[in-house]
């Protein structure tokens, strides 16, 4: 029965982690890279499609990506959808690619950038926390039930409060290297 909490705590912490870590792979560190666009949604028949859905990416050098779009009235909504995205970058629609540049990181971004990732970073260890305080209560109520003694609640909890402290420590060694990543020019 322990087992089966360890492994939901370990799933769900686990996907908090991986979510954070995709999160701050959007944070650009000077170099063009596809995935800096992979959450821009544009809208395409009323629905709202992600990018790569609806145009292909692909770096043209170092400091430009080129979004070619598989149809051409998609082009000003790309457009569009990169520009007001908040990553501070303005695309340039040439015939039908539209070019986006990357400027180079001033000092100021590169502090604003730190500040999402730790931002970033507090979430993932609220939901962390929050998948903790989820596996607690049901097993609480598995105590409560009689289907759990005492003792096998205190080691369960203990348990979770190790794969919880793991987590969040994994969520803090992604942040500094990050934080290394942006900072460093």
């Amino acid at each position: 029965m322990s087992q089966e909490f360890k492994d939901v705590a370990k799933r769900t912490m686990t996907k908090s982690v991986e979510s954070f870590v995709q999160e701050i792979a959007k944070l650009r560190s000077g170099r063009a890279h596809p995935n800096l666009l992979d959450h821009i949604k544009i809208e395409n028949y009323g629905v709202e499609t992600p990018l790569k859905q609806v145009a292909s990416v692909v770096v043209e050098d170092a400091r430009t990506l080129a979004v070619t779009p598989w149809e051409k009235s998609l082009v000003g909504k790309i457009e569009k959808a990169i520009r007001v995205s908040n990553l501070g970058i303005n695309p340039v629609v040439n015939g039908g690619i539209v070019r986006v540049p990357m400027p180079a990181l001033t000092e100021e971004r590169r502090l604003d950038l730190v500040k999402i990732a730790r931002a970033e970073a507090e979430q993932a260890r609220v939901s962390v926390r929050n998948n903790r305080r989820q596996v607690l209560a049901d097993v609480k109520q598995q105590v409560k039930d009689k289907v759990l003694t005492p003792d096998e609640e205190r080691d369960i909890t203990n348990q979770i409060q190790t794969i919880t402290d793991q987590s969040i420590k994994d969520i803090d060694t992604h942040l500094e290297h990050k934080e290394k990543d942006l900072t460093s020019v």
